[in-house]
């Protein structure tokens, strides 16, 4: 197992994401957004917290990381796993405080939860954020998920969601009002909703699934 980078532009519970990585396995962890660093490591870790449009200005205002990203992930097809926010950078817009332009390296938007929508019954409200655990629903087979059981707990904190619109990239759901988005993936990308660094030993399974893959 080579160095797992974990992409620091600013935002995101950094350390928190580290630990995890380290007790899932990680020997060698770099966390920074040096462009040649970056290149030689093994696998790349985007976490995410915040509003999506400040999470891309930061990623951008780093001078080459996204050519590097792209170099990385889409041309070399490294392991890449984005996390929350992570995730939500990775589709081609989202709508949160106005409208923004994303990576585009998804179809699909970043669009505002309204778990409520279908709800009629006022003793069930939903709040907004989505804060807490929810029950994984696997909608096909994935490397990361190998040994996660159906219906296994992650934890969310979240008022924004992934609308997918391929139904080949979505790999699991959740159930908040109506179905959300909880993995996304293709190729050597994936992302997760949840915070697999909160998420106990799921998160660890899943974590460790990550650092195992070879796409």
């Amino acid at each position: 197992m080579g160095e797992t980078a974990i992409i620091d532009y600013g935002s995101g519970n950094i350390r928190s994401v580290a630990r995890a990585l380290e007790a899932a396995g990680a020997r060698e962890i770099y966390i920074g957004a040096e462009p040649k660093r970056l290149q030689k490591a093994d696998r790349l870790v985007l976490p995410g917290v915040g509003a999506l449009g400040s999470c891309l200005e930061k990623l951008r205002a780093q001078q080459g990381l996204l050519e590097t990203l792209e170099a990385c992930v889409l041309e070399k097809g490294k392991p890449f796993l984005g996390i929350c926010v992570g995730m939500q950078v990775m589709v081609e817009k989202g709508f949160e405080y106005g409208k923004q332009r994303a990576l585009g390296w998804f179809k699909g938007s970043v669009r505002r939860l309204n778990p409520n929508k279908l709800n009629s019954d006022k003793n069930a409200y939903l709040p907004v954020p989505h804060m807490g655990w929810n029950n994984l629903q696997q909608l096909q087979p994935h490397p990361l998920l190998q040994g996660v059981t159906e219906g296994e707990p992650v934890y969310f904190v979240h008022s924004f969601s992934v609308c997918e619109n391929n139904p080949a990239c979505a790999i699991a759901q959740v159930q908040y009002g109506a179905p959300t988005l909880a993995v996304l993936a293709k190729n050597s990308i994936v992302g997760v909703q949840f915070h697999p660094e909160k998420s106990q030993h799921t998160g660890q399974k899943i974590l460790a699934n990550f650092l195992a893959w070879r796409p």
